[in-house]
């Protein structure tokens, strides 16, 4: 199994799991953040969609310095 998808395996979608909402919990505790996506790389908080679509120009050096690339 490759390592991306290894590492795909891991995103859990809250909606899908028994204790989704104890997940959400969990992720505004870390982000102060209700909405979904809220996208973590490299254990840096990006944000949600919009955040990420911002650091578009960022975004190939931050996966790679997470080792996603």
């Amino acid at each position: 199994m490759s390592a991306a998808k290894t590492k795909a395996q891991a995103i859990i979608d809250n909606n899908a799991v028994d204790d989704g909402s104890e997940i959400q919990s969990a992720l505004y505790e870390l982000s102060n953040q209700t909405t979904v996506p809220n996208i973590f790389i490299n254990k840096i908080h990006i944000g949600g969609n919009s955040d990420l679509q911002s650091a578009q120009d960022k975004l190939p050096e931050m996966l790679k310095d997470a080792g996603a690339l």
